[in-house]
């Protein structure tokens, strides 16, 4: 079987420099809100290009707590809304209902299968505060004309880069394009802990100041709580493995594309569909998604045939049964890409001899 993701063969790359970093943690004595984390929200920082990268304990947890900090800011309020693509994963969605703020689900375009940036603007009310992109699948969501959006209706621009770490918009880093943004470790990540990890981005000292303290109990000074908190922090030995992991996202970046331009290369079957690619610098392929009306029975094929794949994913936010509320809501092409959609295996470990025969069984598929 070709795994889907086969982490422990990527994990193994930095066995033995996990291992150390993973003992030296241990022999500290300091497991929370130590030098490791320091030292990976610096790095970090600078990675994606912005002023301060907080740790915290997972992705879902950053985006929630950027609302939450502009809620304690006082610019927004419960029953304001965020703009939102209907095609993601429901983690976004939680972390604007956690907030009690209101989601305004936006169609994704038909071409990279992104937030589409011209229905955005007549969704916008007086209530409208933000709105979150979801730079799905490794992609790039941003463009000039969102960023023309929010300036003309002073909204606030939330990045959610849970799968897009290293990905590019001209010279700047997603993650660094918006007021804030959200960052996912989770293992299968691209840049992926042991466990699960998160990150908030921003340039605002303000919004950090208050980030920091919120994550911590809402505690700026030990036992003195300004805010009604949380316990979200990144674990030392979380921070020191994504501090090694790190050195190797960018080479680990352009295996993935290399592995990507084989897929777009080679893959020629008129039943399955590709998105576009306009830069590949803009898309660093968390996942490599397909599209076909016959998804189920080409997941079947490929099965059989010894290859694993995965749906991402197969059922939309406003149609979870978690969100009743949502569920007569009707957004054709965002339920479309949900069920026609089928991630390949890839990964910066994947053989040129596993993207041959997976490319040679797409192709035979009738």
């Amino acid at each position: 079987m070709i795994k889907f993701l086969d982490l422990q063969k990527v994990n193994n790359q930095y066995a033995d420099e996990i291992s150390s970093a993973i003992k030296n943690v241990i022999n500290s004595g300091w497991y929370l809100l130590g030098e490791e984390n320091k030292k990976f929200e610096e790095a970090y920082s600078n990675f994606i290009g912005t002023n301060y990268a907080i740790g915290v304990a997972n992705g879902l947890d950053a985006l929630r707590l950027i609302l939450r900090a502009y809620i304690e800011l006082g610019l927004m309020k419960e029953g304001d809304e965020v703009i939102v693509p209907a095609n993601t994963y429901i983690a976004s969605i939680l972390a604007i209902t956690d907030n009690n703020l209101v989601p305004v689900f936006i169609e994704p375009n038909e071409f990279n299968y992104q937030i589409d940036d011209s229905k955005i603007e007549h969704a916008i009310t007086l209530k409208t505060k933000a709105i979150m992109i979801v730079h799905l699948y490794g992609a790039c969501s941003y463009t000039n004309k969102i960023s023309d959006i929010c300036k003309k209706y002073n909204l606030k621009l939330i990045e959610d880069n849970a799968q897009a770490h290293g990905c590019y918009f001209g010279d700047k880093m997603t993650g660094s394009i918006g007021d804030a943004a959200g960052h996912s470790f989770y293992p299968g990540k691209n840049l992926g802990a042991l466990g699960d990890a998160g990150a908030v981005t921003t340039n605002s000292k303000e919004l950090y100041d208050v980030i920091k303290a919120l994550a911590n109990y809402g505690s700026s000074k030990k036992y003195v709580c300004n805010f009604k908190g949380f316990n979200s922090r990144l674990d030392e030995i979380q921070a020191a493995i994504l501090n090694i992991k790190l050195k190797y996202l960018i080479i680990d970046t352009e295996k993935r594309q290399e592995a990507a331009k084989y897929y777009y290369s080679n893959i020629k079957n008129v039943n399955v569909q590709l998105p576009f690619i306009e830069d590949w610098k803009s898309h660093v392929f968390h996942l490599f998604p397909v599209f076909t009306n016959r998804r189920d029975e080409l997941q079947e094929y490929l099965t059989v045939n010894g290859v694993q794949t995965l749906i991402h994913y197969p059922i939309p936010p406003h149609k979870q049964l978690c969100y009743k509320e949502y569920n007569d809501l009707s957004f054709p092409l965002a339920e479309r890409v949900h069920n026609d959609e089928l991630s390949l295996p890839l990964s910066p470990v994947i053989s040129m001899d596993d993207l041959k025969i997976i490319t040679n069984l797409i192709n035979n598929w009738k």
